[in-house]
């Protein structure tokens, strides 16, 4: 006899929530594994199809998110912001913690929003999609270093119709760009080489998109000195941190004459650095 759906779904929470790599949100996985093997939303799943037979697909799902893959790779998409992005393997997969940014750019310019947009590390075009999908007036470059990436970008760009808003490029940070951006995205690699993370994070999501040296501030690095020629005046930067990073960040941006407040997530942990436009001259 098939089990039902409701029944399915909390054997799969109690299998998901066992063992030293138990899922944070071992419900949440199983609804979306159900969810994509019924072909329907969530929603849908959740309010008409509980007392459905389960279907035959979802057992493979799960094996997949057992042994470790993400959530996000089985099914193929992530939800950000206000947009629903592609991901796969190669590409950092959006965190919700990553909004931050986009909420202190919301706090910055209003309903106006910036004419341009620029996002460096920009994976699947997470941030400049986002933004782009704010402001329909904004146009955007996004620039990784991963060809994988790009791909992705360019095919999240294509599918929300944002594509002739949205340029991506191959490019190291920002090394060769010369323009300026009322609006500067940045989610670099901030984790410490050797640091433990979740099995899922650790054996699939891309090391050169986590890991930033011994310190986990490599990249802020080389972006410091590279931030207030790109911020046009009265434009911004957000820029995404890790959770006991904003003093030494700060430090980094100061030495180069930048001024940087903290913005914290929901979750009340530092997570972005907002700074200003340098004063005309100082670039």
């Amino acid at each position: 006899m098939t089990q039902a759906i409701r029944a399915a779904l909390a054997a799969a929470t109690r299998a998901l929530g066992e063992g030293p790599d138990a899922s944070g949100t071992p419900r949440l996985d199983a609804e979306l594994l159900m969810a994509h093997a019924l072909g329907c939303a969530r929603e849908t799943l959740l309010l008409s199809r509980l007392d459905d037979p389960a279907p035959a697909g979802f057992a493979a799902l799960l094996a997949r998110r057992l042994a470790g893959e993400p959530v996000a790779y089985i099914v193929g998409r992530r939800d950000f912001w206000t947009i629903d992005l592609a991901v796969g393997p190669g590409v950092l997969i959006p965190r919700p913690d990553s909004e931050t940014l986009i909420e202190a750019a919301v706090d910055h310019f209003g309903a106006k929003g910036p004419a341009s947009v620029l996002d460096l590390g920009t994976g699947p075009g997470t941030l400049l999609l986002a933004a782009l999908a704010e402001w329909p007036a904004a146009r955007g470059l996004g620039i990784d270093v991963s060809p994988v990436a790009l791909e992705q970008a360019r095919g999240n760009a294509a599918r929300l119709g944002l594509a002739a808003r949205a340029r991506f490029a191959l490019g190291d940070w920002a090394h060769g760009i010369t323009g300026r951006f009322d609006l500067v995205l940045c989610n670099p690699p901030y984790v410490e080489t050797g640091a433990r993370l979740p099995r899922d994070v650790a054996d699939h999501e891309p090391a050169a998109a986590l890991h930033a040296g011994t310190d986990g501030l490599d990249a802020y690095r080389r972006l410091a000195p590279m931030l207030g020629r790109l911020i046009a005046p009265g434009g911004m930067a957000a820029v995404e941190i890790g959770a006991a990073q904003a003093a030494a960040v700060r430090a980094l941006l100061a030495a180069e004459g930048l001024a940087a407040t903290v913005r914290r997530d929901l979750a009340g942990r530092d997570r972005c650095l907002i700074v200003a436009a340098p004063p005309a001259g100082a670039v």
